[in-house]
């Protein structure tokens, strides 16, 4: 009897030593906060975990940027404080933790500024539900298809999306903005292109939107790509398109938006069977020009004094005119890193702050500023190649972009057109939206994630009704 009490007591013992570690707090987990620029809130979250080696080892999801699992170089936590370090984005975290690691209080430092950042524990991060974005099921059918650019040696992975009934269909290709996106365009919560998928499928237009190079199921890399290349991407997605018996191979058309409103022009030229396309904020001045007043405006709506910005613009055209000029890229390379090092080193803490540079940046500057994709951009005129463009063409604008001014690129697409003798084009400017077609205050790119609104509903029936018209009865 009494050996019995004693295996129940040592059982006891050792499910209560157990239940003591297992309490023990940890740093391992999910880790949530908010951070405030400039009036919009953009939740952050680190992913933490413990390596085989026992080292720890993070990523960082932006879930309102639509931004998941960038890695996080540097993970840290000795007595009760984290250090992460993400030198992707040059961004870091340093943060004291509570007794029980329930919650960090911190700071969050990217690219010369520093914001408070307190995170809290949590199991599961809510996702941002939009009111435009479709739910299943749909009164339409919906196809995963593949497909190769042989030529580039890539595979692309994408969604084709058809009419039930009434085929073959007008078919459109959906062509991304710059940088690495996925099929649905997804950004800051945004699902643009899934959106305009499924409103102009409703209206009886086949729509194929496809995840770009190196991107979800799509094979390959964009680093050392440039926008002439990604012209052979979209014509392969024609050559599908005209493989589908569903579609009917005369009218074929593309919608670009933004850097894709350049690419669709140049796709446009080089098939004869590109009938017609729509740029939506697609540009219509040099890539310089664009890039410089961009800059300025974005600035001009942050508040930044106009001092400050001619100071930015002067600095922008030093170091744009050397990213053009010189071939070799570590010439280049030093005298960019000269103007940018001496450029912030006469600027205060304040003013770098404002433009959100630091010396911390500079190599990372440089390393932008000469890769093959922003000196073909900054050097691309789209005048010769709009000139040049016969089929027809839709290009809208919004009146707050202020990525993509509207009365200078409109302008220069309606010259260049008319230029080039095309007949049946149409320009168009929407007053209140900016660079996503959002109805915005001030067009500022901070406000994208906290406006509910995807697309504006006017210019989703003002480009179906558009391609309708240039399809039926062709």
């Amino acid at each position: 009897m009494k050996k019995k009490c004693l295996l129940m007591f040592t059982a006891i013992l050792v499910l209560s030593l157990a239940a003591l570690s297992w309490a023990e707090p940890s740093i391992e987990g999910k880790w949530l906060g908010t951070l405030e620029v400039s009036g919009a809130k953009l939740r952050i979250v680190f992913n933490i975990k413990q390596g085989p080696d026992g080292k720890l080892l993070s990523t960082l999801d932006s879930p309102d940027q639509g931004a998941k699992d960038i890695p996080v170089d540097e993970t840290s936590f000795e007595k009760d404080h984290l250090h992460l370090g993400v030198k992707g984005i040059n961004g870091a975290y340093e943060g004291d933790a509570n007794s029980d690691l329930s919650e960090i209080k911190g700071t969050w430092s990217q690219n010369g500024a520093s914001l408070p950042l307190d995170l809290k524990r949590t199991d599961k991060v809510e996702e941002v539900v939009r009111p435009q974005d479709p739910k299943p099921p749909y009164p339409y059918d919906e196809r995963e298809v593949s497909y190769e650019n042989k030529k580039a040696g890539i595979t692309f992975g994408g969604t084709l999306t058809l009419p039930k009934t009434g085929g073959p269909f007008p078919a459109v290709l959906l062509i991304t903005g710059s940088g690495p996106e996925d099929r649905n365009e997804t950004v800051f919560g945004h699902h643009p292109f899934l959106v305009l998928a499924d409103y102009l499928t409703r209206q009886g237009i086949a729509v194929l939107r496809v995840d770009d190079r190196g991107v979800g199921k799509s094979t390959g890399s964009a680093e050392r790509a440039t926008s002439a290349d990604f012209v052979g991407d979209v014509l392969s997605g024609v050559d599908f398109l005209k493989s589908q018996n569903e579609i009917n191979s005369k009218q074929i058309g593309l919608i670009g938006h933004s850097e894709g409103g350049m690419i669709a022009p140049m796709a446009a030229v080089q098939s004869p069977d590109v009938a017609y396309i729509v740029l939506m904020g697609g540009p219509g001045i040099t890539g310089g020009q664009l890039l410089l007043m961009q800059s300025s405006l974005i600035l001009k709506a942050n508040g930044t004094d106009s001092s400050l910005i001619e100071k930015d613009r002067q600095i922008n055209e030093m170091a744009f005119a050397v990213a053009v000029s010189d071939a070799d890229s570590s010439t280049a390379s030093q005298k960019l890193h000269k103007i940018l090092s001496d450029a912030i080193a006469e600027m205060s803490s304040q003013e770098q702050q404002a433009l959100g540079i630091s010396p911390s940046m500079v190599d990372i500057m440089v390393k932008q500023m000469v890769s093959p994709w922003l000196r073909y951009f900054l050097s691309y005129d789209p005048k010769p190649t709009l000139e040049k463009v016969k089929c027809p063409v839709l290009a809208i604008d919004s009146e707050l972009d202020l990525q993509v001014p509207p009365k200078e690129d409109l302008q220069g697409i309606n010259d260049a057109l008319k230029a080039g003798g095309n007949k049946d084009f149409t320009t168009k400017e929407f007053p209140g939206l900016n660079h996503l077609f959002q109805h915005a205050k001030t067009g500022s790119p901070m406000e994208y994630s906290s406006i509910d609104e995807t697309i504006s509903p006017d210019v989703l029936k003002y480009i179906s009704d558009w391609i309708t018209a240039h399809t039926t009865n062709r």
